[in-house]
């Protein structure tokens, strides 16, 4: 059975997909724009109307037992909501990612959550699609450290896991494969769509949000924070260098790692050093700490960072505290029918890292997530 999820937004300033960079704002503080009025809810002509991928529903069910599988890691200890918590945005509470041993790793994970809308996958992009990127942290030796000729005899191994395969990709002679296993998941993952509050105001709701949240919805847009954070995910279409106007990595107060050259390692290009994916900003009140390196704590602390270095102004107290309230609008619900039974829920807390492995290098591959 399949099911086309239609999740309507506002249609934000920039073509999906588009890498160009835009032209960065004046830098002076006295450029930025009063607080506007709130705004108005926009007409029907104003919204744009996104159809996600279909899914199969048995095929994502499945990939939903998957999703929450320890047999994936290769000590028994992770599974995938390790790192993308359901209760956590679809991304994790902490700076970086913690993998089997409690090995940690250079990159703070993406939210899984709306991943679907994204125009690649991870923040360097390296991965075109869901199924590409389920597929890189089973196999990762600082992540779940497990080989994917292993986890695929273990799965085929379990009855039930191999009457669902043959169910569900008939036709093979081995139906548990490693491609039927990152395609289950992704299926699960293309569940994953959560619209909210905002998506109802935009739809003519006006009462779906405050007056606070109106104006900094007003703010977010004369700014010019849609020029990144554009599309039905508030962000995952476009390439972006992180600190365009003023320099971000000079402050950062540590040393540079691989993980920080971003599009740079995948291109080998110098053009793209220091360019990463725009992060989707759905659910962001619950996603942080912030940035790829995990170094903004909270959302405050990230919207001023990101007025300051991709926007070149030094946003007050109230704006920033406005467009808090905005970003709030962006949480939505997880749908409840992909939340495990309480039975099948095998989330692992993975075990605290051991000071020897606080800087480890990236593995072959690149940096996770």
């Amino acid at each position: 059975m399949k099911r086309n999820i239609v999740w309507v937004v506002m249609a934000l300033s920039t073509a999906c997909g588009s890498s160009s960079e835009p032209t960065p704002p004046p830098t002076s503080a006295a450029a930025a724009p009063a607080i506007p009025d709130p705004a108005p809810p926009q007409p029907l002509g104003g919204l744009a109307a996104l159809a996600p991928a279909h899914f199969d529903r048995a095929q994502a069910t499945l990939g939903q037992r998957l999703f929450f599988e320890n047999r994936l890691s290769g000590d028994g200890t992770l599974n995938c909501s390790s790192c993308h918590s359901l209760d956590h945005g679809g991304a994790e509470d902490r700076r970086v990612s913690t993998g089997i041993h409690g090995q940690q790793g250079p990159i703070n994970a993406p939210p899984v959550l709306n991943a679907a809308g994204n125009f690649v996958q991870f923040w360097d992009g390296r991965a075109a699609d869901l199924e590409a990127q389920a597929a890189g942290p089973v196999g990762n030796p600082l992540e779940m450290g497990a080989s994917w000729d292993t986890v695929v005899t273990t799965i085929a191994a379990d009855e039930s896991y191999r009457t669902a395969f043959a169910a569900l990709y008939p036709g093979d002679a081995a139906p548990v494969t490693q491609d039927h296993i990152t395609h289950a998941i992704a299926e699960y993952e293309r569940m994953l769509v959560t619209p909210g509050r905002f998506d109802r105001f935009v739809g003519g709701d006006a009462s779906a949000m405050t007056d606070d949240e109106r104006r900094g919805y007003a703010l977010f847009t004369s700014l010019g924070c849609t020029s990144c954070h554009t599309g039905p995910n508030v962000g995952g279409t476009m390439y972006q260098r992180m600190g365009l106007v003023r320099d971000w990595f000079a402050q950062v107060g540590r040393p540079l790692t691989d993980a920080d050259n971003g599009r740079f390692n995948v291109t080998h290009d110098e053009a793209d050093r220091h360019r990463f994916k725009v992060p989707t900003l759905r659910n962001v009140a619950l996603t942080g700490p912030y940035f790829h390196d995990g170094s903004a704590a909270t959302l405050t602390d990230a919207v001023r960072t990101m007025g300051a270095f991709q926007l070149g102004r030094d946003l007050t107290d109230e704006q920033i505290r406005l467009l808090v309230a905005f970003l709030g609008t962006l949480t939505g619900d997880v749908p409840a029918d992909a939340r495990p039974a309480a039975a099948e829920d095998t989330t692992a807390t993975p075990p605290a890292p051991s000071p020897a492995t606080t800087e480890p290098p990236i593995p072959p591959g690149g940096p996770r997530s």
